[in-house]
């Protein structure tokens, strides 16, 4: 007999020998104890571990218990008039939940949530005290004057293509004007159509309806677009995100700095903004003139650009009283000593507030900080 076959021999003795000292021991399958008619231990985070006598068990090292306690220590829920049981949560991990009785991967029972009884108080109830411990502070939502200021870069325009256009635009009103008594009707509305696609080409570019309307009575083309010019102003393209395009509309003040001028502001009003949006950057741009009476400002030199917009009186909250889950935001509400959850739609941030489009009303009392350690005691006491 080889050396290797005797190697085969010795080490299926020696794994026999120990699967029967660790079957004497009485750890094993819960079926084989399922008829046998002795008392039955099982681990509490193991279950699948059974013995027929007192020990610890083989992967954590806990005490194993007899399994009729551990049946009365984890009571299977039912529900009753009172109660409905809305649902199963993991008793480790809030989050996760499962709509019939469950048990997690270690073998955990997942803990039954019941439906809150008609007129009961809803929220987390905290004590004056445990509120100063944690720092709670609270707000009332209210209007307040809410002003919003982008700020953004941008550069002095230097755009050909728009001059072009606009020299375009002044010779189809003259052409049109010139045949509107012609005796052919095809050339009046060969005219006429000339300068409806002129018109959409300047409005493509950037150029709005009032402006348009200020280059046919000027019957001039804007110079400074490409060189800068004597009229003492210049054009400034901004460049404006997508998320702030609502706030941003004509007529509104703009403060332009640039790095070559330290100190220097140049002031000026939104003309325009262009209707087609970035696909890549997602931006929209701005066109907006400004005072340069000393002619400073030169054609594709970089700009720091703010917008000062005014909303007026609006509902608000602080900004700390709002948590952002990704999906929605939450505030918590104060009512009768205790702290509800609600979900809210918010406005443009404003400063140190959101305005309040919906889900809270005038009056009502929201924590404005400490809503954090509120969140975990409320995810805990769900839990429990």
């Amino acid at each position: 007999m080889s050396i290797k076959i005797l190697f085969m021999l010795v080490v299926l003795l020696i794994a026999g020998f120990t699967s029967g000292v660790f079957m004497s021991q009485g750890y094993g399958a819960e079926k084989s104890h399922q008829h046998s008619g002795k008392a039955v231990y099982i681990c509490p985070m193991h279950p699948q571990i059974t013995s027929d006598r007192k020990g610890s068990c083989p992967i954590c090292g806990m005490d194993l218990v007899k399994k009729e306690e551990a049946q009365e220590e984890l009571p299977v829920a039912s529900e009753t008039k009172e109660h409905k049981i809305l649902f199963y949560r993991n008793p480790m991990n809030p989050s996760v939940t499962s709509p019939v009785p469950t048990k997690d991967s270690m073998g955990m029972e997942y803990v039954p949530v019941y439906e809150e009884k008609k007129g009961a108080p809803q929220g987390v109830p905290i004590n004056t005290s445990k509120q100063q411990m944690i720092g709670v502070r609270k707000d009332v939502v209210m209007k307040r004057s809410l002003a919003v200021e982008i700020s953004t870069v941008g550069k002095v325009a230097y755009d050909p293509d728009l001059y072009v256009a606009q020299e375009e635009y002044i010779q189809a009103v003259k052409t049109a004007a010139a045949t509107e008594n012609s005796s052919l009707s095809s050339i009046r509305e060969q005219s006429v159509g000339l300068l409806v696609s002129a018109e959409r080409k300047l409005l493509l570019l950037g150029m709005s309806k009032f402006e348009i309307e200020a280059l046919r009575n000027s019957g001039a083309a804007q110079d400074n677009l490409y060189f800068p010019g004597n009229s003492g102003k210049a054009w400034i393209y901004i460049t404006v995100y997508e998320y702030e395009l609502g706030l941003v509309k004509e007529g509104q003040e703009v403060l332009i700095d640039a790095v070559a001028f330290p100190g220097e502001v140049y002031k000026g009003k939104v003309t325009a903004l262009t209707p087609i949006l970035n696909a890549e950057s997602r931006t929209v741009r701005v066109r907006a003139e400004v005072e340069d009476k000393a002619g400073k400002l030169k054609p594709e030199m970089f700009v720091n650009a703010k917008i000062s917009i005014d909303l007026g009186e609006k509902l608000a909250i602080p900004e700390e009283a709002v948590m952002d889950s990704g999906t929605r935001k939450i505030v918590y509400v104060v009512k009768d000593n205790r702290f509800a959850m609600r979900e809210v739609t918010l406005g443009p941030k404003a400063g140190e507030f959101y305005e309040i489009i919906s889900g809270l009303n005038e009056g009502e009392e929201v924590v404005a900080s400490g809503n954090f350690l509120i969140d975990a005691e409320s995810k805990l006491k769900g839990a429990m």
